[in-house]
Order: structure tokens, then C-alpha cells, then sequence
């Protein structure tokens, strides 16, 4: 009887926290996809980049997600079994709370091991990968720099423009105006053309075109006409190599142990630190939610008109809980002392709703909201 009541309530929560999660990360994924299309309107990419890029977001989505589905499943599933009163008959075949808790402990057990995955690998990797995809995007000049039937600007005073880009990356039809030089300004055309990078920076490639110079003092234009003609734009743009990575990219062991020799670790210690021991902290959150809501909506009196105030409660835990660890890790980033607060902020809600999970039933009819227990069979 034990072993079908849990597939019965798991197989219930089970449900509920696909639904939730989908739906959540439905409407995140909308809302943080509106910068990539920009960026990806912006500098001319194709669909296939904007889902590749989403993707890679997507742990992130999740770490934060799988928490929060889960302790609505609970709360919804647990307040349901309650309204329906099969909560009062599992408990008249001998279901104590802790039994009938197994199957979000064993659900919410599952999240936390997906969690814990997501925040000490998929994650990191994900984001670097994300970061990486997003600097090569920056810095493909052919792609982002360079856009076919505009006049691209680069300054005030230099000018490319190209009628159309094949893609291979090669521009045809290019008209080139430059005016660093004020009293000797310089337009060159060519039929077709590339944008080749170099370790300097990106150098532009023109065949088989012109180049004229006005020299304003002298009221003389030189013609050229060439097969071949190259010059850089390592002057006018601005190319970055390397960069440093940032602490959701970062694995643990870099993060616990930053690098003495890097100026950002020695600048960045105590945040690096902090940053840590909040992905060690990170899959006990969903534990710590299943008990909140579980113990909010078994434990104690039990109201026939609904367990609003309950469920209100349990919000406002869940809440102050997720909050409290947003708050000493910000604290922790400046004052490392405050780095077992992060632990105790966890600990002592999953600690605390053990306990009270492994007590004798202490849910009740309140007097005068309540119905016999005999009138829900």
C-alpha cells in the first residue's frame, strides 16, 4: 500500500514539475532571447547561431528554474491531495508524514543531484563556450563590421562600402573613403575584395581596383590603378584576443583556488571565493524547498476551507530563503567571515524540517473550521 501511495504522489509531482519547468523555461528563454536577437540583427548572423547561443544559456535557465518547479509542484500536489481529502485517507491505512513526504524527499533528492551536475559542470561549460562564441562574433570583422549595401563607418573620418558579400566571406563591389588625412583624402574601388585577419588585426584585401588621392594644397590627384591592394584597420578597430574568464565559467577548484599571478584573481580573491562555496551551497536549495512546503502543508491543524495562509507561508519561506542566499553572497564577496552563514542559511531549514517530518502526525482538525475525519471517506 506504502510502495503505490509514493508512485501515486510521485507520479503526481513528476507531472506538475515537467509542466512548470517547461513553462518557466518558456518564458525566460523569450525574455533573455531578446539581447541575442539583437546581437544577432545587429551584426548579420544566421538562425542557426541565435539557437546555438540559446542553448548554451540553457543550463543556466535551469539551475535557476529546477528549484523553484519543484517547490510549486510540491505545493500544488500536497495542497490538492489536502483539498481532495486523500490525504485523510492515506493517513486512516497508517501514512505517518514522513511517509507520506518519501516521494517528494526521493523527487527533490533527484533535482538536487541534477542540480548539483548543472552547477559544477554544465554550467561553467556552457557559459565559457557562450562567452567564446560571443568574442568570435565580435571579432569576425567580415561578419559584424562590415555590412553589404550600407555605408559601414569606422571613426568620422573612414568609410567602406560594400554592394554584396558572398558566403564565403568575399565582398564585391567595394567603395573606399578615407579622410584621416585632411588635406589628402583617398577613395579606392575594387571589384571584389576580403577582410583577412592577421595577428595585427583584421587587413583589408581589394582586387582590381583604383585609388585616388586628392592633395587639397597642391589641387593635384594621383590615379593608381592595382591588381592587388591591401591596408590594415587594426588602427580603427579594436580586436580582443584574450579575455579573462568570469566566475559562472570558471570550474570550482579555479574558483576556491584562484591564480596568485593573475591581477583580476588577486583583485577579485574574496568574490572568487565567495562564488565558490555559493556552487557547493547551490543543490541543497530544491532539498531545502521540498521541506518548506511539505512541512507548511503537513504539520499542524488542518483547515477544511483551504490552506491559504499555509501556502502563503510557505511562499514567503521559500523566499526569504533564496533571497537570504542572494544577500550572503553578495556579503560573503566582501566580508569572507559571512562564507558559513551561506551554509547555516540551508542547512538549518533542511535540518529543521527533518525533524519535524520525523515526529508523531500533528496535523488536527481546528475547532470549528474543521470536518471529521470519518466524513472524508
Amino acid at each position: 500500500m506504502a510502495d503505490t501511495i509514493n508512485r501515486y504522489i510521485l507520479r503526481q509531482l513528476l507531472l506538475v514539475t515537467i509542466f512548470v519547468t517547461v513553462a518557466l523555461t518558456l518564458a525566460i528563454w523569450l525574455t533573455q532571447s531578446l539581447r541575442l536577437i539583437r546581437l544577432i540583427v545587429n551584426h548579420g548572423l544566421s538562425f542557426g547561431t541565435f539557437l546555438e547561443m540559446t542553448m548554451l544559456l540553457l543550463p543556466a535557465f535551469m539551475l535557476i528554474i529546477l528549484p523553484i518547479a519543484l517547490f510549486l509542484a510540491v505545493l500544488h500536489t500536497y495542497n490538492r491531495l489536502l483539498s481532495d481529502r486523500e490525504i485523510v485517507v492515506m493517513r486512516s491505512v497508517g501514512q505517518s508524514n514522513a511517509g507520506l513526504s518519501r516521494a517528494a524527499l526521493v523527487l527533490g533528492a533527484v533535482v538536487c543531484g541534477i542540480v548539483l551536475l548543472l552547477s559544477f559542470y554544465l554550467v561553467p561549460a556552457s557559459f565559457r563556450k557562450f562567452k567564446d562564441t560571443e568574442l568570435a562574433i565580435r571579432n569576425d570583422f567580415s561578419a559584424v563590421l562590415i555590412r553589404e549595401g550600407r555605408f559601414n563607418s569606422f571613426g568620422k573620418n573612414f568609410m567602406i562600402y560594400v554592394r554584396a558579400r558572398e558566403k564565403t566571406g568575399e565582398m564585391r563591389g567595394i567603395l573606399v573613403q578615407d579622410r584621416r588625412k585632411r588635406q589628402k583624402p583617398v577613395t579606392m574601388m575594387a571589384e571584389r575584395g576580403a577582410i583577412v585577419p592577421t595577428d595585427t588585426g583584421p587587413r583589408v584585401v581589394l582586387l582590381n581596383g583604383s585609388r585616388m588621392e586628392l592633395d587639397i594644397a597642391k589641387r593635384r590627384v594621383s590615379y593608381l590603378s592595382f591588381d592587388r591592394y591591401s591596408f590594415e584597420l587594426g588602427a580603427l578597430t579594436e580586436v580582443q584576443k584574450n579575455r579573462v574568464a568570469q566566475p559562472a565559467e570558471r570550474p570550482l577548484a579555479r574558483l576556491l583556488n584562484p591564480d596568485p599571478t593573475s591581477n583580476y584573481d588577486r583583485h577579485y580573491y574574496k568574490k572568487l571565493i565567495a562564488a565558490g562555496h555559493n556552487r557547493i551551497v547551490t543543490p541543497l536549495f530544491p532539498f531545502a524547498m521540498v521541506l518548506v512546503a511539505l512541512i507548511s502543508l503537513l504539520y499542524g491543524e488542518f483547515n477544511k476551507r483551504g490552506q491559504v495562509k499555509r501556502i502563503v507561508f510557505a511562499v514567503g519561506c521559500a523566499g526569504g530563503i533564496q533571497g537570504a542566499g542572494i544577500g550572503l553572497h553578495n556579503f560573503a564577496a566582501r566580508v569572507p567571515e559571512a562564507i558559513p552563514l551561506m551554509y547555516l542559511n540551508v542547512l538549518v531549514p533542511i535540518l529543521l524540517g527533518l525533524v519535524l517530518l520525523l515526529r508523531p502526525n500533528r496535523m488536527r482538525p481546528s475547532r470549528g473550521r474543521s470536518f471529521p475525519a470519518s466524513q472524508a471517506a
